[in-house]
């Protein structure tokens, strides 16, 4: 296995562990892993919220006649769960958000004058993996997807889409990702995809004329859409020189005219366009990509640990402590490390675990209140005050820098 393979590295970093009593495709986030998976969805929420959407919690459970009437039923039931029997209903485990977000906007009916109409949610979804193809968090049965959808005019749609790609970007800047490679995935053959020509003919044209406006190099592959709709996936290489998508833009005729979806302008009803998007995956698959990118060493605001505090001798380990408590009332997350061993060994933890910060009390900074800061894969600074140390590290953390040095 790689040294830079997410599940070696996720489990030396404590970030998941796979359990028998939970099985294949299941893993348990532990502390560490819990830390990062919800500081990247704090950050997907406010980019979303900064771009107009609004977040929903939808159940994870749908009637059967719901994936019936969108088309999952007919189009992807080998990828769902069977259903289940409650009472004289059955219910599913959801395979995928959108047609709860559908109903969203049935229950609100958005007039014409209020599209975009802008949803996002961080939801779980479940899809019946075999068992050869699950493996670490890149590859789950259960996983929690950053998911959004816009209802929108036919004439928003170049807009939307444009504005969705500027959130990738940002994303993937902060998240220290490489620039991605833009593919039009269009519709194969097979009773896979929803059978309407001219659908999908009008779908992959608006897409393409998009990505042609837009200036931007893509490349096409048939047989990678969805099942009822062409969509951009936004192809990215992780530690190990592998391709894998991260980040998708669907365009959807099909959904809105299932449902029957309108909006009421001053004239008449229009049928909205519904475009699907996710800007940073799902959280394992993302946490997973990360980890193999760095190698572990993840920017300092998603790291679990801020700054390690390591006392040099043990008449100094309530001074470390007090350190330690400085920077956690500071808003950083901090930790103490006192065992019985070396201080050569100890800081080699630290690196093992790859923590930003370590901070060295001694003898000569416990009497000055002040501590040596060693930055990861970086310099060791002089002496400074702990409030120093704190202000330098919140400056990066709060700005989600990817250098940790501001």
């Amino acid at each position: 296995m790689s040294p830079h393979d997410h599940r070696a590295v996720g489990r030396r970093l404590g970030i998941y562990a796979p359990h028998d009593l939970c099985g294949a495709g299941l893993p348990l986030w532990l502390p560490d892993g819990t830390i990062v998976r919800d500081e990247l969805e704090r950050f997907v929420v406010e980019l979303e919220r900064a771009h107009g959407y609004r977040h929903v919690h939808t159940p994870q459970l749908g009637k059967r006649e719901l994936y019936e009437r969108s088309g999952h039923w007919a189009h992807y039931h080998e990828d769902m769960y069977p259903p289940m029997a409650v009472g004289s209903e059955e219910v599913v485990l959801r395979p995928m958000l959108c047609p709860h977000h559908i109903l969203v906007f049935e229950t609100e009916r958005p007039s014409a004058a209020a599209l975009p109409y802008r949803l996002a949610e961080v939801g779980e979804q479940f899809r019946f993996e075999r068992s050869g193809v699950v493996g670490g968090l890149a590859r789950v049965r259960q996983m929690t997807l950053n998911d959004g959808h816009v209802f929108c005019r036919p004439d928003q749609i170049d807009t939307e889409i444009a504005d969705i790609l500027a959130m990738v970007d940002d994303a993937y800047t902060v998240l220290g990702l490489p620039a991605p490679r833009l593919r039009l995935s269009r519709r194969g053959s097979g009773a896979k995809y929803v059978d309407d020509d001219a659908l999908w003919r009008r779908g992959e044209a608006v897409l393409r004329d998009v990505l042609v406006e837009l200036g931007l190099e893509f490349d096409e592959a048939e047989g990678e859409a969805a099942f009822y709709g062409p969509k951009i996936d936004l192809q990215v290489r992780d530690g190990r020189a592998r391709e894998e998508t991260l980040s998708t833009i669907q365009v959807d005729f099909h959904l809105p005219r299932q449902f029957d979806l309108s909006s009421r302008d001053g004239i008449g009803v229009i049928r909205p366009v519904m475009i699907h998007r996710s800007i940073v995956s799902t959280m394992e698959r993302m946490v997973a990509h990360l980890l193999d990118v760095h190698g572990g060493a993840l920017p300092a605001w998603l790291a679990p640990t801020h700054v390690r505090v390591l006392p040099v001798v043990d008449d100094v380990i309530a001074s470390a402590a007090a350190v330690r408590d400085e920077l956690v009332r500071a808003g950083l997350r901090a930790s103490l490390d006192d065992r019985d061993a070396s201080l050569a060994a100890r800081v080699r933890a630290a690196e093992q675990a790859r923590v930003p910060y370590v901070a060295v009390v001694g003898r000569r900074e416990a009497a000055a209140g002040t501590v040596a800061v060693r930055v990861r894969d970086g310099p060791q600074l002089a002496p400074m005050a702990v409030a120093q140390l704190a202000a330098m590290v919140g400056r990066v953390v709060r700005s989600r820098h990817v250098a940790l040095m501001p």
